[in-house]
């Protein structure tokens, strides 16, 4: 069945294209949910005169895709999970899950255009994250997994170091103290 779409769809096409479909999938899906529209001749008359607004949002579309991958190319995500002591994580890292991260940043993105590596990570370590922009443009997003023992035993140390820099600070001081009070004496 030919028909003009009313919206993207996705792995179909964009706005205003002009697809062959199986019949079942235009009258069951793309028909009822008002995505698409026969393609007649008085049909293709509307979208051709709309052809202008069309094409204005799709440059629209371009315009904040670039943007957006900028942003996403900078991001590093950050999780903390469970894990064991091997690094085997309690369950694993989905698409869902890093959605839920990015939007917490500030940065919205559907959940179905986030391709999790091997669909799950289920190890602690650096991966890279594919979002799906739009057309065929697409962003890297680096994907940090820590366990909750790797984060605790880092926050350990850097207070250690903390504690050791600020009493190696006031020993210095007191030497100086000490080293003007016999100067001044």
């Amino acid at each position: 069945m030919k028909i003009i779409l009313n919206q993207d769809v996705v792995n179909l096409g964009e706005e205003g294209d002009v697809v062959v479909v199986k019949d079942g999938y235009a009258r069951n899906y793309l028909l009822p949910t008002g995505a698409a529209v026969l393609y007649t001749k008085g049909n293709a008359a509307i979208f051709q005169s709309r052809a202008a607004q069309i094409e204005k949002r799709k440059a629209e579309k371009r315009a904040q895709s670039a943007s957006l991958k900028e942003k996403l190319d900078a991001t590093v995500i950050n999780l903390v999970v469970t894990a064991g002591d091997s690094g085997k994580l309690f369950g694993s890292v989905t698409a869902s899950m890093v959605q839920e991260a990015l939007s917490k940043m500030g940065i919205e993105v559907e959940r179905k255009k986030i391709e999790v590596a091997t669909h799950a990570i289920k190890m602690v370590g650096t991966y890279s994250v594919v979002v799906h922009l739009y057309e065929s443009e697409v962003s890297h997003v680096k994907l940090v997994v820590e366990s909750e023992i790797q984060v605790k035993e880092r926050k350990a140390a850097e207070a250690k170091a903390a504690a050791e820099a600020k009493a190696a600070e006031e020993a210095k001081a007191a030497v100086e103290a000490t080293a003007t009070e016999t100067a001044e004496n």
